[in-house]
């Protein structure tokens, strides 16, 4: 598989974070560990595997300088990423410290929903905005099979903890998969028709490690669309902030249907958001390139003009799109080391 290295680095002139395609970014995918303790069969099945050379994530200082300097370039919009997040035992410190920065307006926690039940009282204290929870099955023999954890039963009271102590809506993600989601369909829905509860069903999409388990469960989101809009599902206006999900309310449901399609046609067109890993690369796609290190300029506050222009250099090297529907999921191996 052929590796796309980043070309067109510019030199840093564009004020804000916009790409040569007149793309406006304002919206940071932060992952802040590696680690994850689920095992699931779309992204780590043998679960996490340490590297052989020890790895420091970023700290707490670095995370803040990342946070203050993208809201200065008009980001708006932090989702903390892992792994799973709340494993690091500074977790709080970090959604604390993102949710102080000024411009800061949503911080947001993509979670597998392990501790949700126990601390997601500590984490709205923290100031975790919005949260997404991935649920892939609602019947716990199902979601064993594919997490490797029989936890389902406690995410569930997570959510519903979230709505007692007042969030009005949470996002729930499930990876489409032929094997589990044409029969759960009617599950989620009946779930979600008096929960103000966001579905979100994700395609599943190729890397590396994973290409014949790809080829096997692979399940489009244009058939579930389809069926939604014949049931009197209807799509909603974008806000500036959100993510890529086509999303979808009816009359009848309190909850609403997301879809996230990669592999539609014009999917990159309103991409709004960038990625730094936990190692302090700067992802501008979550497939084909390798990343450029910024950790450097994340030692010191008066660095923060020299990695302002970092950022935006290396932005006028971001693609028109990627190139998964070509079958090139560029170098990644697997979802987990950059956040999904």
């Amino acid at each position: 598989m052929q590796n796309i290295p980043i070309k067109n680095v510019g030199d840093g002139t564009v004020s804000g974070l916009i790409d040569r395609f007149a793309r406006q970014y304002v919206y940071l995918r932060l992952s802040i560990t590696d680690v994850c303790n689920f095992r699931c069969n779309y992204c780590l099945p043998d679960g996490y595997q340490p590297p052989s050379q020890r790895q420091t994530f970023l700290r707490v200082d670095e995370i803040q300088r990342i946070a203050k300097t993208f809201a200065s370039l008009g980001t708006e919009k932090v989702r903390i990423t892992g792994g799973e997040p709340t494993l690091r035992k500074d977790f709080l410190e970090v959604a604390h410290s993102i949710s102080q920065t000024a411009g800061i307006r949503q911080v947001a926690l993509t979670t597998n929903g392990y501790r949700m039940a126990r601390d997601v009282k500590l984490w709205q204290e923290a100031g975790i905005t919005h949260l997404n929870v991935s649920v892939d099955s609602l019947d716990p023999r199902q979601f064993h099979l594919i997490t490797g954890e029989n936890k389902l039963a406690s995410i569930l009271t997570g959510i519903d903890r979230a709505f007692e102590i007042g969030y009005q809506k949470v996002k729930v993600n499930a990876v489409l998969m032929k094997q589990y989601t044409t029969k759960g369909l009617d599950d989620f829905l009946r779930w979600i028709k008096d929960r103000p509860i966001q579905m979100r069903f994700i395609e599943l999409m190729e890397t590396g490690e994973m290409d014949h388990f790809f080829k096997q469960q692979h399940l489009s989101g244009q058939q579930i669309l389809t069926r939604l809009q014949q049931e009197g599902w209807q799509l909603k206006p974008k806000a500036i902030t959100d993510g890529p999900a086509k999303v979808l309310s009816h009359p009848d449901y309190q909850g609403e249907i997301g879809l996230i399609m990669p592999y539609e046609k014009h999917f990159c067109a309103s991409c709004n958001r960038l990625r730094v890993s936990a190692l302090g690369k700067l992802h501008l796609c979550l497939f084909g390139e390798e990343g450029i290190d910024i950790r450097d300029l994340l030692q010191s506050d008066e660095q923060q003009l020299q990695l302002e222009n970092r950022l935006k250099s290396a932005l006028q090297g971001k693609r028109e799109h990627h190139y998964l529907h070509i079958g090139d999921s560029g170098v990644r191996n697997n979802l987990a080391s950059i956040g999904g």
